[in-house]
């Protein structure tokens, strides 16, 4: 009887790619970055290395605030997002771009972008169609690193699209929506008449007007005490993880893609890493 087996090889190729990890997409991220900068200062343009972590907070409560202690050091995270503000304000590129005269914004966008937003198409999964130069620096990087820009550029706008299609999801998921009557009690109980949470963020003032500190706290405190209480906290991460599931399924394909090219890109990110860390180091300069 005759028998079919697989070479590790094989196995290997036809094993679903992993996510890459937080290290390996900084790398990833560094490297784009000196590449964007090298191709920028070729046609006459600075760009400086930054680095933004400033969002990563507010991604923990996406639904509902869920930790107390959190609450009660942060509020909604007014401070957090005038910090956040201002640190966009301040970005040596921003700073860099504003003082430009219109004659070279202009330039320096068709260097960053291309010319016009044709040559590469790409499908969103509710099927907007977005367009995007395959001509520019922008471009030019996402080539060098990942090789196929056009399967790039669709994989990312498939997998970039996902986190708010699959929050919209939840929300308007009946389960959710029972799930928030009893956590609308507790709130009411303690002296807070909000629907949902997302009531809360729509009725909040801006960040650079907030309320008062101890009101803001009150506020998000009640919320998260409820959220734990009530059982919504659980309910949201339940339907996130559910609804995460089917997409990710959905999108096996995007997902696929993206991983695969960010792993074959890694070893061309190290090299163009180490190659900056070389010529900044002065141990190895001539």
């Amino acid at each position: 009887m005759l028998t079919a087996s697989c070479s590790p090889d094989q196995q290997t190729q036809d094993a679903p790619a992993r996510d890459i990890t937080p290290e390996e997409e900084e790398l990833l991220e560094t490297a784009g970055q000196i590449l964007l900068r090298e191709c920028m200062e070729s046609h006459g343009f600075e760009y400086q290395i930054v680095s933004d972590k400033s969002a990563a907070e507010f991604e923990e409560f996406r639904y509902v605030i869920d930790d107390p202690s959190w609450a009660a050091e942060h509020g909604y995270g007014s401070r957090l997002q005038r910090e956040a503000v201002e640190l966009r304000e301040n970005d040596p590129n921003q700073v860099y771009f504003a003082a430009l005269s219109p004659e070279r914004r202009a330039q320096a966008l068709v260097a960053a972008n291309g010319p016009s937003p044709v040559g590469l198409t790409a499908t969103t999964p509710d099927g907007m169609e977005l367009g995007r130069s395959d001509q520019g620096c922008q471009s030019q990087v996402d080539r060098e690193l990942y090789g196929d820009l056009a399967s790039w550029f669709q994989a990312r706008t498939t997998v970039d699209a996902l986190p708010p299609l699959r929050y919209q999801l939840v929300v308007d998921d009946q389960r959710y929506l029972e799930a928030a009557r009893p956590w609308a009690d507790c709130m009411r109980a303690a002296g807070h008449d909000y629907a949902t949470p997302a009531d809360i963020r729509a009725a909040l003032p801006p960040p650079q007007d907030p309320l008062p500190r101890q009101e803001e706290v009150g506020l998000a405190l009640a919320e998260a005490r409820c959220a734990l209480d009530s059982g919504l906290a659980q309910a949201a991460a339940d339907l996130d993880e559910q609804h995460g599931r089917e997409l990710s399924e959905r999108h096996r394909s995007a997902l696929e893609t993206q991983r695969r090219l960010q792993l074959d890109a890694l070893p061309r990110a190290r090299s163009i890493v180490a190659g900056t860390e070389r010529t900044t180091d002065p141990e190895h300069r001539e």
